[in-house]
């Protein structure tokens, strides 16, 4: 199978160590996810987002690192997790 692009928003919640990933949104493209992640900073208890996208092959489950289109609000320095 070819590989695929995915565009994801991620919100931020506050936790006690600081910030932690709230629930991801899956969007059509880059500008949507963007779109979606400058919304989701506008609900109650998000103190910030981030837009991604990140590539690879859903057979195998192989993607390669996120590539972070952009942030908002408080947003952890290290996002290698994503």
């Amino acid at each position: 199978m070819p590989a695929v692009t995915y565009y994801v928003a991620l919100p931020f919640l506050p936790s006690d160590d600081g910030v932690a990933a709230g629930k991801a949104v899956e969007c059509f493209n880059p500008k949507a996810a963007v779109m979606k992640a400058e919304a989701l900073l506008r609900k109650p208890g998000i103190v910030g987002a981030v837009a991604f996208s990140r590539s690879g092959d859903p057979a195998t489950g192989e993607f390669g690192d996120a590539t972070v289109i952009r942030k908002f609000g408080d947003v952890p320095e290290d996002l290698s997790t994503l």
